[in-house]
């Protein structure tokens, strides 16, 4: 029988030995920062290196040197070691009664939507802890790195379940002096005179947009491309352009006049926004108490005053 290999397994003290002398390529000021002496933090190091079967420093003139080795395994270490004060901390942020509920879900959704809309949640739940994640594309079942999550399709995922939400209008916006300056500006201008703002989720708007309305739409996919509507918007309020985004993302500078609808036409988007968590979910009192509280914000229009309907 084949005995199962041996985990090589460096101890904590020694990781944090080596990135201490690293960081100061000294063994004095990392044993003075480790409360340990300096024949300790050699100690470790040494360990390490007949560990590792390389050698991870030089000395070179009485000065310490990293070799490409140590530079190379300095980098991993100082991710591990600081995923461990993350989740150490992680623990502290929250009493032992509480749960951890994880979520995920497009970064602009998220922003404009969904965190304003988890106000007053933990005071209804005061034992659930978010943990809050931006996570643009839904590629399956929502699994370990998330309980719940958000996205934006045609149908709900395989094997989750959950809730249809709602749909989107997405209507052109730009900064009121662009308007100011072109008062004349129309759809048929959009195209020839004015930059488009586009955004990658989105890549077929502006043609749907202007075909729409019976517009020639030869020139709707020229422009600059932006990841998130968050960023199309901030470039809209700049001046950059018009970009073409739900107007639900976008209701609060609409309401305070820091962008103006360009024109009053709106078109629908191609799908719809889901919330799904895996089958055994389900009745989890945590991920019903989150989907419940939104589908309350959903039913009360919450931030969705063009849902269902054009400009």
């Amino acid at each position: 029988m084949m005995m199962p290999m041996k985990r090589l397994m460096p101890s904590m003290a020694a990781l944090q030995c080596f990135e201490g002398v690293a960081r100061h390529l000294s063994v004095t000021r990392a044993a003075d920062e480790l409360h340990l002496t300096q024949s300790a933090v050699s100690k470790q190091v040494a360990q390490l290196e007949a560990m590792l079967e390389r050698e991870l420093f030089r000395r070179v003139r009485k000065r310490l040197h990293l070799t490409p080795a140590g530079e190379l395994y300095l980098s991993e270490v100082r991710k591990i070691l600081n995923q461990v004060e993350i989740a150490s901390r992680f623990i502290l942020s929250y009493g032992g009664d509480t749960e951890v509920l994880t979520v995920a879900a497009p970064a602009s959704f998220c922003s404009r939507w969904l965190i304003p809309g988890l106000k007053g949640f933990g005071a209804r739940h005061p034992t659930l802890h978010l943990d809050i994640r931006s996570e643009q594309q839904a590629a399956d079942v929502p699994d370990q790195r998330a309980d719940i999550i958000f996205f934006y399709g045609d149908s709900m995922l395989p094997r989750a379940e959950g809730h249809e939400l709602f749909g989107e209008w997405l209507v052109p916006v730009c900064a009121p002096d662009m308007l100011a300056a072109a008062p004349a500006l129309s759809p048929e201008t959009f195209g020839a005179g004015q930059v488009l703002l586009h955004v990658s989720s989105r890549a077929e708007a502006w043609r749907t947009w202007f075909m729409s309305q019976g517009i020639d739409a030869s020139r709707s996919y020229q422009g600059p491309r932006f990841q998130t509507f968050d960023m199309a918007i901030c470039a809209a309020r700049a001046g950059c352009g018009i970009a073409m985004v739900p107007q639900f993302l976008v209701q609060h500078e609409l309401d305070r006049g820091d962008l103006v609808v360009a024109w009053n036409h709106a078109s629908p988007g191609p799908g719809r926004y889901f919330v799904a968590y895996a089958e055994h979910m389900a009745d989890t009192p945590k991920v019903r108490a989150l989907t419940e509280w939104v589908l309350e914000k959903v039913r009360a229009g919450f931030l969705s005053r063009d849902i269902g309907g054009a400009v």
